[in-house]
C-alpha cells in the first residue's frame, strides 16, 4: 500500500486550487484502471485522503461516484473495496462493448475518416509489443478503443464506455497473463483500421464483431477455468 500512496502523492499537484470530488474520482479510476489497486483491495480514507491533501468528505464523495461507476463497493462496517468483477459482469460489459463500439463504427458518415488517434494507438501497442511491454500493450488495446468510439463525436458515449472500460480492466486484473490476454488483438487491432483507412466501415464493423466474441470467449474461459479449480478471482 506505501508504493501506491506515494503514487497518489504524486497525483496531488493535479488537484490544483480547485479541488473537486470528481477531480478525485477522476484520479482514483485512473489509479484503479492501472492496477494500483487491484480488486479487493481496502481504500483507506485517512491514507488517501492524506496522500492527495483532500478533505474526508471530498473524498466519500469520490467514493460515492466510483460506486456508482460499479469500480466500487462498500461494505457495511467494513469500509470501501475496489470491486471485483463476476463473470456475469464480464459478459454485461462485453454485450455494451458490442451495442456502442458497432453502432460507433456501424454510423460513421463518408470516409476519410478522423484516424490519426487510432494510427497512434496501433502504433503504441507495436512498440510495447516489441520491448515486451505487455501491460503497455494492454493500455494501447484500450486507447485503440477509446479512440475508435471517440470517432461517434459524441461526450456523452465517451463518458459512457470511460467507466466501461475501466470496469473491463477490473477483470482483466484477474485474468493473468498479459501477453496472452493481449497481444493476439494487436493484429486485429491493424486489420480495424486498414478497412477503415479503406473506407470500409461495413468490413471494420465486422471484424469488430469477432473481435469482441472472440475476447469475451477468452475471458470468461479463464474465469470458468479458475472457478472449476477451485481458486478464488482474488
Amino acid at each position: 500500500m506505501a508504493e501506491q500512496l506515494a503514487g497518489l502523492a504524486d497525483d496531488r499537484a493535479l488537484l490544483g486550487r480547485t479541488s473537486t470530488a470528481e477531480r478525485v474520482s477522476d484520479i482514483l479510476r485512473s489509479r484503479i484502471a492501472e492496477g494500483y489497486f487491484p480488486p479487493g483491495t481496502r481504500l483507506s480514507e485517512d491514507s488517501i485522503g492524506g496522500a492527495l491533501g483532500v478533505s474526508r468528505n471530498t473524498l466519500r464523495e469520490a467514493f460515492r461516484l466510483l460506486t456508482h461507476e460499479r469500480l466500487l463497493v462498500h461494505e457495511l462496517n467494513r469500509g470501501v473495496f475496489v470491486r471485483v468483477v463476476t463473470v456475469e459482469d464480464v459478459e454485461d460489459i462485453y454485450r455494451t462493448r458490442t451495442l456502442v463500439e458497432c453502432a460507433v463504427t456501424r454510423g460513421l458518415g463518408e470516409p476519410p475518416y478522423a484516424l490519426d488517434g487510432l494510427r497512434a494507438s496501433v502504433t503504441e501497442g507495436q512498440v510495447a509489443a516489441v520491448e515486451n511491454d505487455w501491460k503497455g500493450l494492454g493500455t494501447a488495446n484500450f486507447h485503440f478503443h477509446r479512440e475508435l468510439v471517440a470517432l461517434a463525436g459524441s461526450a456523452r458515449t465517451d463518458e459512457l464506455m470511460r467507466s466501461v472500460f475501466a470496469e473491463l480492466r477490473l477483470a482483466f486484473h484477474l485474468v493473468g497473463e498479459p501477453r496472452l490476454l493481449h497481444e493476439p488483438y494487436l493484429q486485429r487491432n491493424r486489420q480495424i483500421l486498414e478497412a477503415l483507412e479503406a473506407g470500409d466501415k461495413h468490413e471494420a464493423e465486422k471484424l469488430l464483431h469477432v473481435y469482441l466474441a472472440d475476447s469475451l470467449a477468452r475471458v470468461v474461459d479463464v474465469y470458468r477455468r479458475r472457478e472449476g479449480e477451485g481458486e478464488a478471482l482474488l
